[in-house]
């Protein structure tokens, strides 16, 4: 490869996982009930809104899961994915295969976001305790609904809260489970965006 279709890829490949980050994101602040007045959330449905208006006139929501996300993502993944096999010459792929690469690269990345979000908030918990500030508060929601069930099983020890670890450790099983359904698939490495 010559370095204009490196720097081609490079630019496809941030481009498409910024937005999709963006996706995950609204998908997740959803499922997490979040204050959708809060300026970040506003940014997020106003980027996310002109792709995701059409798509949900296709697919509705489910129990309260805007399904319409979750397809976002995955039609970004093969998108994506489409481009960047053209680029480097290997013409049009089975679209099915590409269907499923790209779900789990969605999943990936949701276990990336949820992650990070884990992290941040960790360090703002030690930081910034009690603050208002808008991207704290929208994290701490973020992650409330993985970390409620761990903390009603192992409640914090003298003040010293360590359901975090569990939660790194499911979340460390997850990418293991990810990784060998990924190798399972034969899915290439650095084609899928999340990975």
């Amino acid at each position: 490869m010559g370095a204009l279709t490196d720097i081609g890829t490079y630019l496809v490949q941030t481009l498409f996982e910024l937005y999709l980050f963006v996706v995950v994101a609204r998908f997740l602040l959803q499922v997490a009930r979040a204050d959708f007045y809060n300026p970040i959330s506003q940014f997020i449905v106003k980027a996310t809104n002109p792709l995701l208006k059409p798509v949900r006139k296709v697919v509705p929501g489910l129990g309260g899961f805007d399904l319409a996300s979750l397809v976002l993502g995955v039609l970004l993944q093969v998108v994506a994915m489409t481009i960047l096999l053209l680029m480097q010459g290997y013409g049009f792929y089975n679209p099915a295969m590409l269907a499923l690469w790209g779900l789990i690269g969605l999943v990936s990345m949701v276990i990336n976001l949820y992650f990070v979000a884990l992290l941040a908030s960790i360090i703002l918990s030690w930081i910034a305790p009690g603050s208002y500030n808008p991207a704290v508060l929208l994290i701490s929601q973020l992650v409330a609904p993985i970390m409620r069930p761990i903390q009603a099983i192992i409640p914090s020890m003298g003040g010293l809260d360590i359901s975090p670890i569990f939660a790194f450790i499911g979340i460390n099983i997850a990418k293991i489970l990810l990784s060998h359904a990924a190798a399972s698939v034969n899915l290439p490495a650095g084609l899928v965006l999340g990975i």
